[in-house]
């Protein structure tokens, strides 16, 4: 049965019988509909009976579905109320605006607005620098999408995409310590979207695009970049293919293999696998060829947009040709970001020893784990219930965290590498194993190093403005 987990639990409260042998048999049915007993907390009770709210773990919705209908069945058992824990999570949304300063008297509301605050905005009138530090927008990111690909759901809208914008924002906070606003754009075009963008640039001090549909993500992040003073970041395509690489770099060293030797096989040619392709190829790697539902991507392909025909001529150089099965074949690495189910067993027995498989698709991997046990030597998926999870939040908070601290006007290729190369780091030498190629999202220190890193190669790029908060 499928692991349970906490996005499907369910809190069950139930007025309980108070004799022996009652709430075991409650418990009993909780496991026999395959739910996790993981709490049990005391509500009330009148003697007789005992008020108990139980916290269920699931494997899915469904299976939430069939907990509650189990347990409504235990004869002692009258079921008061069920609640689904992760729309709890989200009622009433997931952040809000808190103000920095306490107003303690009448000199601080002076100071806070009028008439002080009119002396700051002379001076940033006057010097329209000084508004990245005497403003929130030193430390301020707009979390932007248009709705068209978010998640795996794809093309949704802005309304229901608000849920994961406002995630990201807790992301954001929680982990780099940057307070980010969502904003749901209800647009047609890439024209709308970038122009709505660019008037909302003097708010922010940073854009990070996401769940922005290819190919006019690419379009999107190029024209904003070149607009807009500030940094550009869409972390669909970038904070995975930093992950992705600070990964395969620790997982180069368990086989004992090298960038430059590697073939490397890419499923899916969407805005994550030409990102993932790109930053490969500055870290020194010359064999990829990119697989979409047609088979690989190669220059004598018809039909090619603009992005693939970039992944045909720069990085499928050797020229392969087939379908997924039949370029995997001898290759080192598969990483995939498509579709779940793609490969069996069978297909990564094909693989050279020492093969390295990063399925990412979610939340049902291109591989499970489970075939590729004793086949492959280091797997890793985007799931946090399997061992090297692949996510994009190791990555997106330092990066912003060290471009907002040294003033950096946009992210370029060595401020990603950077990033990738201290996530990498972030596992000792010693510790790096095949089920430890990545830290954990959890990691006290992985944010502030990659910020080290990222503002340290910002300055070295020359990206900076001389006015930092």
């Amino acid at each position: 049965m499928a692991t349970a987990l906490s996005a499907y639990s369910i809190r069950l409260r139930a007025r309980i019988r108070n004799r022996p042998g009652v709430l075991g048999g409650l418990a009993t049915a909780i496991g026999g509909a395959g739910g996790s007993l993981m709490a049990i907390e005391m509500v009330a009770t009148d003697g007789a009976t005992v008020t108990r709210d139980l916290v269920v773990f699931c494997p899915s919705e469904a299976h939430a579905g069939d907990v509650e209908a189990a347990a409504r069945q235990v004869e002692g058992i009258e079921v008061l109320e069920v609640e689904d824990r992760t729309f709890a999570l989200h009622r009433g949304g997931k952040v809000s605006i808190e103000p920095r300063r306490v107003l303690k008297d009448r000199d601080d509301l002076a100071m806070a607005y009028t008439p002080g605050v009119a002396r700051v905005c002379t001076a940033i009138a006057t010097d329209p620098a000084l508004v990245h530090r005497y403003t929130m927008k030193a430390n301020t990111v707009a979390v932007v999408t248009d709705g068209t690909a978010v998640l795996g759901l794809g093309d949704i809208g802005p309304d229901a995409a608000l849920p994961v914008m406002e995630g990201k924002a807790v992301l954001f906070k929680a982990f780099g310590g940057v307070d980010a606003v969502p904003v749901c754009l209800r647009v047609d075009s890439a024209d709308e979207l970038v122009d709505t963008v660019r008037r909302l640039e003097p708010m922010f001090g940073g854009i990070n695009l996401e769940d922005i549909a290819a190919p006019r993500c690419f379009e999107v992040e190029a024209r904003l970049t070149e607009a807009l003073s500030i940094p550009v970041f869409h972390d669909d395509q970038h904070g995975t293919a930093v992950v992705a690489l600070a990964a395969l770099r620790n997982a180069l060293r368990i086989v004992d293999k090298r960038m430059e030797d590697l073939r490397i096989v890419l499923s899916g040619a969407g805005a994550a696998g030409v990102a993932i392709a790109k930053i490969l190829l500055s870290a020194g790697a010359h064999d990829i060829v990119a697989v979409d539902r047609k088979g690989a991507v190669h220059k004598e392909r018809d039909g090619l947009d603009e992005s693939k025909r970039w992944l045909a001529e720069e990085a499928n150089q050797a020229d392969r040709r087939g379908s997924l099965q039949e370029v995997l074949a001898g290759s080192d690495v598969f990483i995939g970001v498509s579709a779940p189910g793609l490969l069996g067993r069978e297909d990564l027995e094909t693989m050279a020893d020492g093969a390295i498989v990063f399925a990412l698709a979610n939340p049902v991997p291109e591989v499970l784990p489970e075939e590729a046990e004793g086949v492959v030597a280091v797997m890793a998926t985007g799931r946090s219930d399997y061992p090297n999870q692949i996510n994009n939040v190791l990555c997106f908070p330092g990066i912003f965290r060290g471009a907002l601290d040294v003033g950096a006007t946009r992210i370029t290729e060595n401020m990603k590498l950077a990033a990738a190369d201290a996530i990498a780091a972030a596992v000792p030498p010693d510790q790096v194993s095949p089920a430890l190629v990545v830290p954990s999202v959890f990691h006290p220190h992985v944010a502030s190093t990659v910020a080290t890193r990222v503002g340290e190669a910002a300055i070295a790029d020359g990206v900076i403005r001389s006015v930092v908060g």
